[in-house]
């Protein structure tokens, strides 16, 4: 590819759908704005490939240049700025501040969740170091004067993926697709009301539970939500579909690459499997996501994505190039597959002592019905994102979770609040 992977998301059509990263990380004390401006700036020199401003480069694509202003530290407000604007002073990210939540802005194409909550645990690590004077003691954490790892740097290409035959290919069941919430929540301006609920869970259930039941964290919850749906939506949806997604860094040579790439599994449940007891539904669950994450069937699914990318460095001019993205795009065809709702794990990440400060993080993204699922010491938090006002749908889950006898907090609505890109356009 011509110009960097980190750059080609930003051609994404944003009018009526945001490509942006929001992470909401609540500590236990009120914010302290001053120190957390100092600590971001000693944070982001950490992170090189993060501290860049968007240029057009000679065939009118986007590029990369340095970027050596400061990252914008501010309070929270209703109307937030634009990633790349002055504002910004450029950069595709910025932090803002309220009460004791800190946000991390991140623009969507530099990164997904892997590449993006190291830099906001190094913030936040610093911060904690700053405010507190003290050296808490977290050796998962990439601290602000520690080197990149091997391949974080790196961005993933045609070259690294396997020519291997795929060991499978999911054939599509026809999944329940949210249609008329899609279109409220995307076109109607009277019903579009992007938010957020929160559940926080205590780890210790849900593992116990999920080792009982052939499980793992991430199956778990696609289940959970699948029985959800099944209790409120109508019998004519004859399949609820489930779709989660898989980073593959590790599977094409480049485990610490900062990228973000992902492929898709997809489980689809017939509304019969629902009289199947939880451990029946856990091994079909884990057995279609297995065999979907295979490193052959990713690379064939990577291809795809890559070859669309190689293709658009041919095509001329930033209209020109918007336009090929918008038509040509994999994910937008009529061939993509889609499920009925999403379900996204981060893994259980190592905060050490600096989880001591915090109380919760979780990621906040656009979508409905798209749950984003992290992890810290002793808790796991799931932040559930919505395009329209509804609590029917957290109200099914946390029902299904009564019923599994599992202990759960949940808050909310919050308002999303994730900002769109200004970028160059000669």
């Amino acid at each position: 590819m011509n110009h960097s992977f980190d750059t080609y998301r930003l051609y994404s059509n944003e009018k009526n759908f945001t490509y942006s990263v929001r992470v909401r990380v609540r500590m236990k004390d009120e914010i302290d704005i001053d120190i957390l401006r100092h600590a971001a700036n000693v944070a982001i020199k950490r992170y090189p490939y993060f501290a860049v401003k968007v240029v057009l480069g000679e065939d009118g694509g986007y590029d990369f240049v340095p970027n050596k202003n400061d990252v914008v530290v501010m309070e929270t407000k209703s109307k937030l700025p634009l990633l790349g604007s002055i504002e910004t002073n450029k950069h595709l990210l910025y932090i803002d501040c309220s009460g004791r939540d800190i946000y991390f802005n991140i623009s969507h194409s530099m990164c997904g969740g892997k590449g993006l909550m190291p830099w906001v645990m190094t913030n936040v690590y610093q911060y904690v170091v700053e405010k507190y004077s003290v050296n808490p003691d977290a050796p998962s954490i990439r601290k602000p004067d520690s080197e990149l790892l091997p391949g974080e740097d790196t961005e993933p290409s045609v070259s690294m993926l396997l020519n291997d035959e795929p060991i499978y290919k999911y054939k599509n069941k026809k999944p329940t697709i949210m249609a008329f919430d899609y279109l409220n929540g995307l076109y109607n301006p009277f019903v579009r009301n992007p938010n957020y609920y929160t559940f926080t869970f205590e780890q210790s259930d849900i593992m116990t539970f999920a080792k009982e039941n052939d499980a793992s964290v991430a199956s778990f919850f696609i289940l959970c939500v699948a029985k959800s749906l099944d209790k409120i939506l109508p019998k004519k949806c004859k399949v609820i579909g489930g779709e989660i997604a898989h980073n593959p860094a590790a599977d094409i040579g480049i485990p610490n690459t900062h990228c973000d790439f992902l492929t898709h599994a997809h489980i689809d449940y017939d509304r019969d499997y629902f009289k199947y007891d939880m451990e029946k539904l856990g091994t079909l669950t884990r057995s279609q996501i297995i065999l979907q994450i295979d490193p052959t069937v990713v690379s064939n699914e990577l291809r795809q994505r890559f070859e669309f990318l190689e293709a658009l460095d041919n095509i001329q001019g930033i209209k020109n190039k918007r336009d090929y993205y918008a038509k040509k795009d994999p994910a937008l065809s009529k061939e993509a597959q889609h499920g009925t709702y999403i379900v996204n794990y981060t893994g259980r990440l190592d905060w050490g002592e600096v989880a001591n400060y915090v109380e919760s993080y979780v990621i906040i993204v656009e979508g409905h019905l798209l749950l984003e699922i992290t992890s810290m010491a002793d808790k796991i938090f799931v932040s559930f994102m919505q395009l329209i006002k509804t609590s029917k749908y957290v109200n099914a889950l946390g029902k299904v979770m009564d019923e599994l006898g599992i202990p759960y907090k949940i808050e909310g609505p919050f308002e999303k609040n994730i900002v769109k890109h200004e970028l160059p356009v000669i």
